[in-house]
């Protein structure tokens, strides 16, 4: 019994040793931001083709398709930034007439591919949506910006957050009149990436292409770090 009882009342103290260590800590966000200017462009554009023959709707999309990869091939676009994607083909029902009981009938075909374009020179991005809407892309389906070597920004902003993170906890411990220990824990969270138009603009047309701007890309990266408190 004396033994057992002994266990119970070192395992008590330890408990409440654990219990202030944990009291006895500053825990703090940070967000570390970096801008730049891209250096990349995704471009997914489409083709769609209507026609009473499902064949002959397929057929026109597909050459439309088909001309436009040759034109990116012949521009410099490498194989590894086209993919194409999205291909459908959907009947076309006539309109119903609900007071007569007929049935709608099919009175066509419509027929879609999508392509999906990575552009590594923006010098070229007019150009290049100039020259696929004349091969046939007749339907956007958006532009972003992107950078192509994240790893050196995701770098700037993680010591960033670490040195904000840093700053906060001193702040917080002069506050309160502690001693700021050494660092116990440092946990990243996922950041992202998000375009900034309203920074410096970058014209991105050629002459007589279509005017885009890529402005700038913020490259965040969150951290939460605990610090112990030295007395």
């Amino acid at each position: 019994m004396k033994k057992i009882a002994f266990l119970a009342a070192v395992l008590a103290m330890s408990s409440v040793g654990m219990a202030t260590a944990e009291e006895r800590r500053i825990i703090v966000d940070a967000v570390g931001m970096v801008h730049a200017a891209p250096d990349m462009a995704t471009i997914t554009l489409g083709v769609t083709n209507e026609d009473a023959q499902a064949s002959n709707a397929m057929q026109a999309t597909s050459d439309a398709v088909t001309k436009i990869l040759t034109r990116l091939d012949e521009m410099g676009i490498e194989t590894r930034d086209v993919q194409t994607r999205d291909l459908s083909l959907s009947p076309v029902w006539s309109g119903r007439n609900s007071s007569s009981g007929e049935r709608p009938e099919i009175s066509g075909f419509v027929a879609s591919n999508s392509v999906v374009v990575r552009v590594r020179d923006l010098s070229q991005l007019g150009t290049i949506m100039d020259a696929v809407i004349d091969d046939g892309a007749n339907n956007f389906g958006g532009l972003s910006f992107g950078i192509q070597d994240p790893a050196p920004l995701e770098a700037q902003a993680r010591a960033k957050a670490v040195g904000e993170a840093r700053a906060k906890a001193n702040q917080l411990a002069q506050a309160a009149e502690v001693t700021l220990g050494p660092v116990q824990m440092i946990r990243e969270q996922a950041g992202g990436f998000n375009p900034m138009p309203q920074m410096r603009a970058m014209n991105m047309a050629a002459e007589g292409g279509v005017p885009v701007s890529g402005g700038e890309i913020s490259v965040s990266v969150n951290v939460s770090m605990e610090f112990l408190i030295s007395d």
